[in-house]
């Protein structure tokens, strides 16, 4: 077995924790932000007269309702479109700006049949629902600060000083980087070397990973040819099976390629060298 199928067939199949799945906190947020809103467009539900009622309400506080759209899933910065009954692209909030837009939106959604039929009994806790499904587009995201966090856990179990979330800027002597500011998860300092390290993990394919192959392909030279100075990656996750050419390819190139399962290896190197402060 070759040194790259050894790590490929070390790849774990996930580092979720519990707390990966649903960020609770972040959707109490939102939902905490609307929450006003939310209760008054309760006065909607289980009126037979949808019409007379979004008249009234639009009467009270014309701006509740503005958040129309997440009813139906949709974020307000995603600036939706829709075909409206002429064949029209239209924004999709450009049905809360009348009694009558309002009243043709909550009926062409099916709103209306689940207000009449009081299918929900209360909006905030009806929106904190869809926040949990609209929150599962943001594990791909938690992966990576997982990753990150794991790094870190591990680094501090094994008293090693580093330093996290560190500018290029800082060192300037590394002139091969360019003019772009680059921001590595973490810097190691030794007695020998200082140690620019990326960490990541993939659950699931996807054209990120072929980016992050190249780009590290191309940013760990330009470092290594610095003798006091080295690109350390250390990656994860099964999503590499889709993209195992691009890994490879990055493999051969970046003397220091780790994943969970040797990541202490590069700890044992980091203790024999001599870790000290920044």
């Amino acid at each position: 077995m070759t040194p790259f199928q050894l790590f490929v067939s070390q790849l774990s199949e996930t580092n979720a924790t519990l707390g990966y799945f649903t960020d609770f906190a972040k959707i109490r947020s939102n939902v905490k932000k609307i929450a006003i809103k939310l209760n008054q467009l309760n006065y909607l539900i289980g009126k037979t007269d949808l019409k007379e009622a979004i008249n009234d309400l639009y009467q009270e506080n014309p701006k509740v309702f503005e958040i129309l759209d997440i009813l139906i899933a949709i974020r307000k910065n995603k600036k939706a479109k829709t075909f409206n009954n002429q064949g029209e692209i239209v924004a999709l909030d450009s049905y809360f700006h009348s009694p009558d837009k309002i009243f043709e939106y909550i009926q062409e959604t099916g709103l209306a049949e689940v207000f009449q039929n009081k299918d929900v009994t209360n909006l905030v806790d009806y929106v904190f629902g869809i926040e949990v499904g609209l929150d599962t587009n943001a594990r791909k995201n938690r992966g990576g600060d997982n990753m990150a966090n794991a790094v870190a856990l591990l680094f501090n179990s094994e008293n090693l000083l580093f330093e996290s979330e560190v500018s290029s800027t800082l060192f300037p002597e590394i002139t091969s980087l360019g003019v772009d500011v680059k921001r590595f998860d973490f810097v190691i300092k030794t007695s020998q070397k200082t140690y620019f390290i990326e960490t990541n993990y993939y659950n699931s394919g996807g054209s990120k990973l072929n980016e992050v192959a190249r780009a590290y392909s191309d940013v760990a030279p330009k470092i290594n040819q610095y003798p006091n100075y080295e690109f350390v990656w250390i990656t994860d996750g099964q999503g590499w099976l889709t993209a195992k050419n691009k890994l490879e390819a990055a493999f051969n190139i970046i003397p220091c390629v780790y994943n969970l399962a040797t990541v202490a290896v590069f700890i044992e190197r980091i203790k024999t060298e001599g870790n000290i402060a920044q």
